[in-house]
């Protein structure tokens, strides 16, 4: 099975279930909003305090979101379906994106808007790129357009909880693209427990996300791999259904991957000056481990550097650091050179008929390097005559205190700063007593 077909299993498997919400009474949404353990751990109401997202666009790619939803409407741009060429803010067969969504900016509905889903963004906007449903042949088709696009309509944060089996060199440009407009690739880290990751959340550039239960511990169908940058709650997730009035609930990197790109959506809006990688250095250096963990080396190929710890990331003394922080920069075009891009047809034709032929203005050059490599070599045989009982100095080009033997500086990424909140029970999530939240 796929890797993005382990996602929709884990999803749909929960699905059915969720319908059950749905069809209960209204006291039940609010059992919804205090089924939500992740705003309770990250103190949501001390985060909203500080950031709510507003003015952050986030692109979800994946199933086209339900705009209509009582918990999303008004935060729902149009965006694109690339299913059948429409507005991607159309309800579609699939919950997997409006769950996405609103597990980012839900606003949540009712009296106080105490019903239903709140994101950890609420204020945020989410412009949809609806993708075709997963198939032989289909699963990655268009993933450096669906980029692009996002990139294209003033996205700063792009959420793939999505997991193609490969990475086209055109994807892979897409990506490069991404990061040259500054804009946050968040992508999940999937759901089969293998320890590996796939081309996509090893691509470099890109922020990878494992999944955490409320104790900390990492989800045990979380895939795991040297790449793996954060990680965040992913278990028993409960996030809107497509169909408005229902709800789901779910295990999997992808809700995770959501809870991440809400928290960058919260520090792009609290500090629009930070860059893409200033960003995710916060999310790193703020990020938090289990009691039993302080001691792992990281990034740990299955924490990362952490899990993420929203409120210190708001919060915290961090310095901004370099411009692309943890982040490692994508090349422009995997098929050349260091900083290089194909050129089109048009440009190498013209580079063909240039080097057809060699121009008088070359060749005169060629002469006048001969004539001075030799005039050189002359130099050097003189005074070596004349020395030749002078050894080499010590050390030398290459040698003891010459270039390439300088010591090796530690990165500024090893270390993020320590676990800081302090459990009132065992467990890395310790709940908040529940307050209402922002209105909208």
């Amino acid at each position: 099975m796929s890797f993005t077909r382990t996602l929709r299993a884990v999803g749909g498997a929960v699905v059915a279930g969720a319908l059950l919400f749905g069809a209960a009474p209204t006291a039940l949404a609010d059992q919804n909003r205090d089924d939500q353990w992740p705003l309770k751990a990250f103190d949501s109401q001390g985060v909203w305090k500080e950031s709510t997202g507003e003015g952050v666009t986030v692109a979800v790619v994946d199933d086209p979101v339900n705009g209509s939803h009582p918990d999303l409407k008004g935060n729902v741009l149009p965006g694109k379906s690339f299913i059948d060429g429409g507005r991607g803010d159309r309800k579609g067969t699939g919950d997997h994106g409006t769950g996405m969504a609103s597990l980012i900016a839900g606003h949540g509905h009712g009296g106080g808007n105490a019903d239903g889903v709140m994101g950890l963004a609420p204020d945020a906007k989410i412009l949809p790129v609806g993708r075709p449903e997963v198939g032989v042949g289909v699963e990655n088709s268009g993933l450096g357009e669906w980029i692009r696009y996002a990139v294209d309509h003033d996205a700063s944060i792009i959420n793939m909880s999505i997991g193609p089996s490969f990475l086209t060199d055109s994807d892979k440009r897409a990506l490069a693209y991404a990061a040259q407009k500054d804009v946050l690739v968040v992508v999940a880290s999937g759901n089969s427990g293998e320890s590996k990751l796939g081309d996509l959340a090893a691509n470099p550039g890109v922020v990878s996300v494992g999944a955490v239960d409320k104790t900390g511990k990492v989800w045990a169908k979380s895939n795991s791999g040297s790449q793996l940058m954060l990680s965040a709650p992913g278990v028993e997730i409960t996030s809107a259904s497509a169909t408005a009035g229902q709800y789901r609930l779910a295990d999997g990197t992808s809700d995770a991957t959501a809870y991440v790109s809400a928290a960058a959506a919260l520090l792009r809006s609290k500090f629009p000056d930070l860059t893409a990688g200033q960003i995710a250095n916060r999310l790193v250096k703020s990020a938090g481990l289990p009691p039993g963990k302080k001691g792992l080396e990281l990034p740990d190929s299955h924490y990362g550097y952490g899990f993420i710890q929203p409120l210190k990331a708001l919060t915290a003394d961090i310095p901004s650091g370099s411009k692309n922080g943890p982040l490692k920069t994508p090349k422009a075009d995997p098929a050349a050179g260091t900083g290089g891009t194909t050129a089109d047809n048009g440009d190498q034709q013209a580079s063909g008929q240039q080097e057809e032929g060699l121009g008088t203005g070359a060749i005169v050059g060629i002469a006048v390097g001969v004539l001075v490599v030799v005039a050189i070599i002359v130099i050097v045989v003189v005074r070596q005559k004349k020395n030749d009982r002078n050894g080499p100095p010590p050390g030398g080009f290459g040698g003891p205190g010459g270039p390439g033997f300088a010591p090796q500086q530690p990165g500024p990424y090893q270390q993020p700063g320590p676990y800081q909140q302090q459990p009132s029970a065992p467990g890395a999530f310790p709940p908040a007593p529940p307050t209402q939240p922002p209105g909208q």
